[in-house]
Formats: C-alpha cells, sequence, structure tokens
C-alpha cells in the first residue's frame, strides 16, 4: 500500500528528536522525585531488598537519572544514556514489583519507557543533537 503522506518522510530525523525530549524529561522528572516527594519509600523499598547503604543508593540512582535525562534532552551521549535508561527501567521496574509500598507506576508507563528508550538506542539522537552519526 502506498504511503498516504510521503511528504511528511521528510519529517522522519523529527521523530527520534521528539521521543528524545519526552524520555529525557520523563527521567528528569524521575530523578528528581528520588530527591523528594518519593524518596523515603525508595529508601524504605531499597532497604526492604537488602540493597545497602540504602539512602546513597537512592541518591546514586537519582542522579543517574537527572543527568541522563539532561544528556537526553541535549542530545550528549544519547544511545549511552539510552542504553543506561533500559537498564534502569528493568531495574525500578523490578524494585516497585517487588516492593508494593513504593508502587506509584504501572507496568503499561514501564512498557512505554523501556519502548522509547529502545527506540532511541537503535534510531540515534535524531535532529537537533550533538550527537552526529559517522
Amino acid at each position: 500500500m502506498l504511503n498516504p503522506f510521503p511528504e511528511l518522510l521528510s519529517f522522519s530525523p523529527l521523530a527520534p528528536f521528539i521521543l528524545r525530549l519526552v524520555l529525557g524529561l520523563i527521567f528528569l522528572d524521575l530523578g528528581i522525585l528520588k530527591f523528594r516527594s518519593e524518596r523515603s519509600r525508595w529508601v524504605k523499598s531499597f532497604e526492604a531488598l537488602h540493597l545497602n547503604p540504602a539512602e546513597l543508593l537512592v541518591i546514586i540512582f537519582g542522579l543517574i537519572e537527572v543527568a541522563g535525562g539532561v544528556l537526553l534532552l541535549i542530545g550528549s551521549w544519547t544511545q549511552i544514556a539510552a542504553l543506561v535508561f533500559v537498564v534502569l527501567v528493568g531495574l525500578e521496574f523490578f524494585v516497585e514489583y517487588k516492593d508494593e509500598s513504593v508502587l506509584k507506576r504501572d507496568f503499561v508507563f514501564y512498557l512505554l519507557v523501556l519502548t522509547i528508550a529502545i527506540s532511541i538506542l537503535l534510531s540515534g539522537a535524531g535532529a537537533f543533537a550533538f550527537d552526529i552519526p559517522l
């Protein structure tokens, strides 16, 4: 079947750009939440899973999410950040699955974020990024 809007295909580099911005904002928000309203729940969850020192691990987890979110927003080291987020999404889903007290997001959220991260990992940064494919 023919593409109904072939002229829109010239804007295809914008698709990874949009996904990169959305994923960057999501992880920036998730990282900030680990320093504010969700901090105590994450510390309790890490302690319940015997991940010590829980306080330090939550700080590291939050810093990685904030730093990776910023990297995605500016389009630098995009595929590295996306790969790290694929792993972090799996870890965060596992923590929230094992300890229901921290559960604020559901499986569909993690599936969507994982899919976006894999898409960026495979397609690259898209338009308006410092990462330039060679």
